[in-house]
């Protein structure tokens, strides 16, 4: 199982990346960009969490072992989202 927390594009979540354009050069996108350890996970993989197909796209200083962050366009849609526990598989 992994610890899933959210993330937006504010300064608040991004610090000075906050653009909107993740670590591999793509625009954020929710329901589908993620932020992951490469080391654990590899950028450019597929996961499925929960029924619903993801893409590792994005990295972040706090996303270190069997962590993911998931993208949201609000805020405060990431706070409502909160600490979780998922079980993640890798598609591709």
């Amino acid at each position: 199982a992994f610890k899933v927390t959210a993330y937006c594009p504010c300064e608040k979540c991004c610090d000075e990346w906050a653009d909107g354009i993740t670590y591999t050069g793509v625009k954020v996108t929710e329901g589908r960009t993620i932020a992951v350890d490469p080391d654990v996970i590899p950028l450019g993989s597929i996961l499925e969490i929960d029924g619903k197909q993801y893409v590792a796209e994005d990295i972040g200083g706090a996303i270190k072992g069997k962590r993911i962050e998931l993208y949201f366009d609000s805020h405060a849609d990431a706070l409502e989202w909160g600490v979780q526990t998922h079980d993640a598989y890798l598609i591709d």
